[in-house]
């Protein structure tokens, strides 16, 4: 996928998830999301730690080439294990328990993302980087593993604070495309599904009936093995 709406649908969720996040309560920062054990101050704190992988990326030395795009990155292997998840959930706790309040963990959130944009909007076209795991990635094939995880936990968090989601239209089209390739992505027009919906059938947020597994497998639609 392009550097730049890459770059744009991730500016533009993390404007959206920032603004959502500011002003919560204490009480509302408390509360349990889907993502056990995980409350809303964890689940941001995630967040958080996902996207300040980035800045250590780019100070490193980049890969020849890139071997790895952002559907085979989420293939199923250690990756999802449950010692990566333990380290995962570690991880996400830590950086939450950081900040005095939620307040300051919101800000932090704002302040993280920015600095991503700003490094990342400074790079040029065809950029490479290695992940954590050992992949060689384009940087815009990376980031747009971290619009994934900003679009999909804000419908995690939109839930858990009984709001209406607020997932953005590029970063919806532009997890679609990554779902579902350029083509296939007209299909959620057939299911009559919204964007949000259809990411929270895609990654088991919400369950298929019957009657829709049986459209899922006539239009040939294929998930990702998403963590």
């Amino acid at each position: 996928m392009d550097h730049e709406p890459v770059l744009e649908a991730f500016r533009r969720e993390s404007t959206a998830l920032g603004d959502a996040v500011s002003g919560l309560t204490e009480a509302e920062w408390s509360l349990p999301t889907r993502c056990v054990p995980w409350t809303v101050r964890d689940l941001l704190g995630h967040i958080c730690v996902v996207i300040d992988w980035l800045p250590g990326m780019l100070a490193a030395p980049a890969p020849d080439a890139a071997r790895i795009s952002a559907a085979e990155y989420y293939r199923p292997d250690d990756r999802f294990s449950a010692r990566t998840n333990g380290a995962r959930i570690a991880l996400a706790r830590d950086r939450a328990a950081q900040p005095a309040d939620g307040a300051d963990i919101a800000a932090g959130f704002t302040a993280t993302w920015r600095r991503v944009d700003r490094l990342c909007r400074a790079q040029p076209p065809g950029r490479t980087v290695r992940t954590r795991h050992g992949d060689a990635m384009l940087l815009s094939e990376f980031l747009l593993t971290r619009v994934v995880e900003v679009a999909v936990h804000g419908l995690d968090l939109a839930d858990a604070l009984g709001r209406a989601p607020w997932l953005t239209s590029s970063a919806g089209d532009t997890v679609l495309e990554l779902l579902l390739g350029p083509e296939q992505a007209t299909a959620i027009g057939t299911l009559g599904w919204s964007r949000a919906r259809f990411l929270r059938k895609a990654t088991g947020r919400e369950p298929l009936d019957e009657t829709e597994s049986a459209r899922i497998e006539q239009l040939g639609i294929r998930w990702l093995a998403l963590g």
